[in-house]
């Protein structure tokens, strides 16, 4: 049997098992989770056990709005729900969503809201978790659609995928003297993204640069800044994260507009795209390009135009 019980604060034990697990990523450990100030999230993270061993996490945290008292898949992480084994089998999962939801009905919450890991994040392909939600009667409220590159074992052979117009870009950028590198200088590229978002959106970075920097000393190893300059100056960039073993996340993508012309943005993902071969990742997540399921379709193509195709990040919900 399978019992649920609320995080006891055993960071160590929890990101062990996010490490080992079959869909861990860097957004379900404390370490990441623990950079929020206290106080900004009521967080109520569980942990699920069968005969007496961790077999399942949930970060999570409770919201409460003039709808009710949710629990929601940490509203700090791009992405939540089950972290789960490697070797998961097809009754635990059923069980582990079930025993979810009772531990929440007993709790007093009105509703569950979950945002599942994309399969592209998993070692071993597997919908169990997908199943028993829906057999729990949670429904899809949002399907978001991600764009997913996959690394080929050369630049060249990655290369052979971008559209016609990309190979001219990248040519381009290096003909314009764009020189792209890694870089600690966050400084200079928060300022291009805070620019950039505000001209674009009118919204400013989801981090601010103080938790930028505090993530970059948590995870000195998995967390790349690659810019693009032009005589020193930088005119692009993009923070990777290293979500898995597997796969890198790019979180923010940005470039000066005044220096859109030199295409620094097609050269820096051409050299990401190298770099990430060379350290034998797989999988290239360029994030979303819907927001609440309305595509921008510019972002869609320039995506494609790379090799990329899409894949759901779907958010589910049950109402008590």
């Amino acid at each position: 049997m399978i019992t649920v019980k609320q995080f006891d604060n055993n960071s160590s034990a929890w990101d062990n098992f996010v490490s080992s697990a079959n869909n861990g990523t860097l957004f379900h450990t404390r370490r990441f989770l623990s950079y929020h100030p206290e106080g900004r999230f009521n967080d109520h993270s569980l942990e699920f056990y069968k005969k007496g061993k961790l077999v399942g996490v949930f970060p999570a945290a409770i919201v409460e709005t003039e709808n009710g008292r949710t629990l929601v898949s940490h509203p700090g992480a791009s992405v939540g729900s089950f972290v789960v084994p490697e070797d998961l089998a097809f009754a635990d999962a059923m069980e582990m969503v079930n025993q979810l939801v009772e531990y929440s009905k007993r709790e007093n919450f009105d509703s569950i809201k979950l945002t599942q890991t994309p399969t592209i994040y998993s070692k071993r392909l597997s919908h169990y978790i997908d199943f028993a939600l829906k057999k729990n009667n949670f429904q899809y409220i949002k399907r978001e659609i991600s764009s997913v590159l996959f690394l080929e074992k050369s630049i060249d052979e990655n290369l052979t995928k971008f559209k016609s117009t990309h190979r001219t870009a990248v040519r381009k950028a290096e003909k314009s003297g764009i020189v792209v590198k890694q870089t600690d200088d966050f400084s200079s590229f928060y300022e291009i993204l805070k620019k950039n978002l505000s001209i674009r959106h009118n919204v400013t970075p989801t981090h601010s640069i103080g938790e930028l920097m505090r993530l970059k000393d948590l995870f000195p190893d998995k967390i790349h800044l690659f810019g693009a300059f032009i005589e020193d100056k930088m005119v692009a960039g993009v923070v990777n994260f290293i979500a898995t073993e597997n796969v890198v996340l790019a979180f923010y993508i940005s470039h000066d507009e005044d220096y859109q012309e030199a295409r620094p943005i097609n050269l820096l993902f051409y050299k990401i795209f190298e770099w990430a071969i060379t350290q034998k990742y797989s999988v290239f997540d360029f994030g979303i390009f819907t927001v609440n399921e309305e595509p921008n379709m510019g972002l869609a193509r320039f995506k494609e135009n790379f090799g990329a195709s899409g894949q759901f990040r779907d958010t589910l919900e049950i109402i008590f």
